[in-house]
This record gives structure tokens, C-alpha cells and sequence, in this order.
């Protein structure tokens, strides 16, 4: 079945056109959220999106910006929150409290560009990417 730019291959595993691996979803039931946490970067979110967050979480967008996003030129990003050896996005805590309005940055892990051609550090953070001929 199709959606959008992505293929379900069975009922767990993911593929989108262009890129050499595939996504078994179900791998993110024992990940400690490695897609969430790590080394400092920005999660991006857009205007659409802060509002769609700050009304699952049922509160004032501006409230929501002062709260949990740091301005970054003209752009906004999730702030993020000391975590292990490392950082976590700050609605990270044993899963994603708001997976169901998550930013589009997150719901395209692990099919972005940057990774085309660096599987095997997507491997190292992802348990669940198979390459294709694996």
C-alpha cells in the first residue's frame, strides 16, 4: 500500500523510492529512542506545526513557543534537554510525548537525504534499517 512517498513492503517494514534500505518499524519498541536523543541539533518545526503541538497540548501558542522552542534566524526549532551523555528533544521521556502531532522532521526518520549515502551510521543509530540485498 502506498502513503505518500512511502511504501509499506509488508505490515512493519517501510521503503521509500531512492534509498538503499528499508525500515522495519516494529525495531522501535526495544530502541532507547536513538532518533530523539544524541549529539545537539535542531528539530525543526514550522508555523503549522506549533500550532497543531500547542493545541494537543492545549495551550496558547505563544505560551508554547516561550515554553519549549528556541528562535533560530526566522526559523524555530524543539528545545532540547540534557539526557544521559547527551541531549534529548524536550518531549522525549521513554517515547515521544507528542507523537501524534510529531514535527514532519521526525515523522521522515530515517528517510532523509543526509543518509542516501551513510547507511551504515543510520545502521549504528536505527536497529531497525535493513539495506536492500540484506
Amino acid at each position: 500500500m502506498e502513503n505518500g512517498k512511502f511504501k509499506m513492503e509488508n505490515e512493519n517494514l517501510i521503503s521509500k523510492e531512492g534509498f538503499p534500505y528499508k525500515f522495519n518499524q516494529n525495531a522501535c519498541k526495544d530502541c532507547d529512542g536513538n532518533c530523539c536523543i544524541g549529539e545537539s541539533g535542531y528539530i525543526w518545526v514550522s508555523p503549522k506545526e506549533i500550532e497543531e503541538i500547542a493545541g494537543f497540548l492545549k495551550m496558547d501558542v505563544e505560551k508554547f513557543k516561550e515554553m519549549y522552542l528556541i528562535k533560530v534566524g526566522y526559523k524555530y526549532s524543539l528545545k532540547e534537554k540534557p539526557y544521559k551523555n547527551g541531549f534529548a528533544c524536550i518531549f522525549f521521556a521513554k517515547g515521544c510525548s507528542i507523537y501524534p502531532v510529531r514535527p514532519k522532521q521526525c515523522r521522515t526518520f530515517p528517510f532523509w537525504d543526509y543518509f542516501k549515502t551513510r547507511v551504515n551510521e543510520l545502521k549504528k543509530e536505527c536497529p531497525g534499517i535493513i539495506e536492500d540485498g540484506e
